[in-house]
């Protein structure tokens, strides 16, 4: 019959694994590092694959395929989860998506003469633009931070200042390939995002960042209230 189900491109494909992840059904598997529909009739056609992949790889196509079984779904998932508990995800450890928990402390000030190890402050993974999907439980309710990668390592009170209570997305629009105003307008069309904080460099290379923000804000047509804080190369507050 013909009907729709899903395309991989495989030239597209990262091999993060947040589609196999993403498939209730089991369709999609990994395979020397890249994502494969392995079964047509397990496929169901509703796509929920689709906003999890940060690549684009992933799209409808109609074509002659098996149509979908329910019955032959429930046994292969049974099988699989009882050899492998953990195969909804295969791909690459570092892209599979996380929520980190840990106990609140106190607030931690810049100067921390004690030598205590800081907690970190990270509440999610991955934090890489290019790599976190565009649909995920952590956005939402979430106060989103959008930071230049270079703020980190510039601004020593970083985590606590900036990251704690907040969900956490960095780039680097000089080194990454193409636009994030894309991805970031799915991310405020499809989650309930609070309000957008976004961290940037003095260097003029990081008004790309903004760009990409204020951008994505607009073509979501969500009202969402965000600022800007702007980090010297010295480590200090420009604007605050």
């Amino acid at each position: 019959m013909i009907r729709k189900i899903i395309r991989i491109d495989g030239e597209k494909c990262n091999g993060c694994g947040l589609c196999a992840a993403a498939c209730h059904e089991g369709a999609i598997a990994m395979e020397d590092g890249k994502a494969r529909l392995i079964r047509d009739d397990y496929c169901d056609g509703l796509g929920d694959c689709l906003p999890a992949c940060p690549t684009g790889a992933i799209s409808f196509e109609e074509r002659e395929a098996a149509d979908y079984d329910e019955d032959a779904v429930r046994k292969h998932l049974a099988a699989r989860n009882a050899g492998q508990p953990e195969a909804l995800f295969s791909g690459c450890p570092g892209s599979r998506m996380a929520i980190l928990k840990r106990e609140e402390k106190e607030r931690i000030k810049n100067s921390n003469p004690s030598g205590e190890a800081l907690p970190s402050r990270l509440g999610q993974w991955p934090v890489q633009i290019k790599l976190v999907p565009v649909n995920a439980p952590y956005f939402k309710d979430a106060n989103l931070l959008i930071a230049a990668d270079c703020t980190a390592f510039s601004f020593g009170n970083f985590h606590e200042r900036f990251m704690k209570n907040r969900i956490t997305l960095i780039g680097c629009p000089k080194l990454d390939d193409g636009d994030y105003a894309e991805k970031l307008t799915e991310i405020f069309r499809q989650n309930d995002i609070k309000s957008v904080t976004v961290v940037r460099m003095e260097v003029p290379c990081c008004g790309g960042i903004v760009q990409a923000v204020k951008t994505a804000l607009q073509k979501s047509g969500r009202t969402i209230p965000w600022q800007i804080h702007t980090i010297s190369v010295s480590g200090g507050i420009l604007e605050d």
